[in-house]
């Protein structure tokens, strides 16, 4: 007898082995059929999966995150079985699920065309709809091996000849095509039905350069119409927003191919910089941290000592002089330490917390740079607090409240809050593991926040509690950070004079707020659709005349805006001022002051507010009063 324990807590008996879609139809018709996998004892199967001894089982379906993964991975396959349907040719290699969708690398003689995605598509959906079973099976290696080689695809018999010899693998076929997986998959292809192609990309086989250019079809798959339609609207959406778009539109900064992953800042974007920076400066000031600049050169044996060389060695760029051997800090934290060395330390100057605008160099890949956000050289509001153990908790505590009021400033509300604990590789003991994650935990419960556990995704040197930000269109940003680390003090020999004459070791925080200023700006750019709010956008007011007999008036207008230290373009071309109305409304300036005979005679201005709002005619000091007003607010 075998019994099957469900999710509530019930039971049920069978006479011998049973299938996961068998336990289904026992339970119901409507779960039979919804059921596209099982969990058997914690591990996703199929629902042809056989059941030989008793087990807990719960029926995944699509309302299920397992079942939509279930789901994608079966649409990448079914991606697969449409281009060899089409293209007999090509040849299948890997496609995986990736975030909101799934991909799959062929190898083809000639470039895909958008004309080949409709086609390729529109096959997927009649292979949907014919409902075809999907089955398993399991081939010893070399027999898979020689299976794939019979059928020519060479790439597939070679991923199989890397699996260690004497094991199994496992083969899924739906109609005329089988393909190498660990699955599970749907049992039918007929439950796969909402489903796009996206685009088409070249990427290396096996991810080295020296290989073959493979394509690449991008696609999305989800459990209903609905969730489908909401994800193509948000990606609409997101295209209108990219940063890289806007900031060509508004002149703000631009990528050149001969700094790969640097930044080159125009005037409007360095302006946007620095208002970040320097309300990040006054951040610092105003909550007791003490600004310092470390070096960018420093020797290879520091990063030896704090580990980073073994862990990042591979991301720094490094550089020789005199038979020395330096890396560009990939990070400040080490820098902070050596300040924190200089003269004798009392437990009284505790907590000690130190901020830097500090720039940093990565090695990132050539393929994961993405404009601004995802860079190789970038500054950060990088601080860390030198603090007792006792600290933790009131510094941790005071440093998410200080970040929520930061990012409402920005006109971020809605942050995810996550606990990130040990990895397995890691530095320093359990216990001072078990003393830091603790503290994180019970800074977060103190500050009334809901969080959840990230189960080995912290730091190598310590955990973490991570803070992301959720944007207008519900995307994920994660940004600000803070990490306990016991053990970087210690492996650069820091330490302080206790009140009792002992010298001790001091607990390291390490934290920042907007974390990269470019990946920063970059979310604001595309959080804001390029319509930053008035006390960050890098013109604030554009003065315009509609005739050369207002010129004199509004250059002193401008004048008197500028004294007030507003940021003023001033517009005295001879246009029509339905154009140059036009043209300041897409640069998205915040308010627009239009002057002709009527406003120069009655000593005013006519107020145009962004989103082609007319806010009439008014005053100078009453406009003064209102741009005041909304720069204070920060909305």
């Amino acid at each position: 007898m075998i019994q099957i324990t469900l999710p509530d807590g019930s039971q049920r008996d069978f006479p011998g082995p049973v299938t996961v879609a068998e336990v289904a139809a026992s339970i119901g018709t409507g779960l039979a059929k919804a059921a596209l996998a099982g969990k058997v004892n914690g591990e996703v199967v199929d629902t042809s999966y056989p059941i030989k001894a008793s087990s807990a089982l719960s029926i995944i379906t699509a309302k299920d995150a397992e079942g939509l993964e279930v789901i994608r991975h079966s649409t990448a396959h079914l991606l697969a079985y449409a281009v060899k349907e089409l293209f007999p040719d090509a040849q299948v290699t890997i496609g995986p699920v990736i975030e909101n969708g799934f991909f799959y690398d062929f190898s083809y003689k000639r470039p895909f065309t958008p004309e080949d995605m409709v086609a390729i598509e529109k096959r997927m959906s009649d292979l949907a709809a014919k409902d075809e079973p999907v089955v398993r099976r399991v081939l010893p290696r070399d027999a898979a091996v020689a299976y794939f080689k019979g059928l020519g695809e060479h790439y597939k018999a070679e991923i199989i000849a890397g699996i260690p010899s004497g094991e199994d693998v496992s083969l899924y076929r739906e109609g005329g095509f089988e393909d190498l997986c660990r699955g599970p998959h749907v049992p039918s292809t007929g439950k796969l039905k909402h489903f796009k192609l996206m685009k088409v990309a070249g990427a290396y086989w096996r991810g080295d350069h020296r290989n073959e250019m493979l394509q690449r079809i991008y696609g999305t798959a989800w459990a209903t119409k609905d969730e489908l339609q909401q994800h193509l609207t948000m990606l609409e959406e997101a295209e209108k927003r990219d940063h890289r778009k806007l900031g060509r539109e508004l002149d703000l900064f631009h990528i050149d191919d001969h700094a790969p992953g640097l930044v080159f800042w125009h005037p409007k974007g360095w302006t946007v910089w620095q208002g970040v920076e320097q309300y990040m400066r006054r951040v610092y000031r105003d909550n007791g941290y003490q600004e310092v600049k470390g070096p960018q050169l420093l020797d290879k044996s520091l990063w030896e000592k704090t580990g980073h060389w073994d862990k990042y060695r591979e991301n720094m760029f490094t550089t020789e002089s005199e038979k020395r051997e330096y890396a560009l800090k990939p990070m400040n934290c080490p820098g902070h330490i050596l300040i924190f060395k200089q003269g004798i330390k009392s437990y009284r100057d505790l907590p000690l917390r130190y901020g830097e605008f500090g720039q940093c160099h990565r090695n990132e890949p050539t393929g994961g740079l993405h404009g601004i956000m995802r860079v190789r050289g970038f500054t950060q509001d990088d601080g860390h607090i030198f603090c007792t153990e006792g600290q933790i908790l009131p510094e941790c505590t005071a440093y998410t409240t200080l970040l929520q009021k930061v990012y409402a400033d920005f006109g971020f509300r809605n942050i995810i809050y996550k606990v990130a604990t040990r990895p397995e590789q890691r530095i320093g003991s359990d216990e001072s593991w078990d003393r830091a994650e603790k503290a994180l935990i019970e800074s977060l419960q103190a500050s009334g926040c809901e969080f959840e556990l990230s189960p080995g995704e912290g730091a190598f040197y310590g955990p973490k509690i991570e803070y992301t930000l959720k944007d207008a269109i519900g995307r994920q940003w994660q940004c600000g950070t803070i990490q306990v680390d016991f053990s970087m003090p210690e492996r650069l020999d820091a330490e302080y004079v206790g009140e009792d004459g002992a010298r001790y070791r001091p607990v390291m925080l390490h934290r920042a707020i907007v974390g990269s200023l470019e990946r920063f700006i970059g979310i604001l750019i595309e959080e804001h659709a390029g319509a930053l709010p008035t006390w960050l956008a890098p013109l604030q007011v554009g003065v315009l005349n509609i005739t050369d007999s207002q010129a004199e008036y509004c250059r002193e207008i401008a004048q008197t805006l500028e004294n007030q230290g507003l940021r003023v373009d001033l517009d005295l071309r001879n246009e029509k001022i339905t154009y140059k109305i036009r043209e300041h409304s897409l640069q998205k300036l915040p308010y627009i002051l239009v002057v002709g005979d009527k406003e120069k005679a009655a000593g005013a201005v006519a107020v145009r507010a962004r989103g082609n709002k007319d806010l009439g005619v008014m005053s100078l000091d009453g406009f003064q009063q209102l741009i005041k007003s909304d720069i204070a607010s920060k909305v």
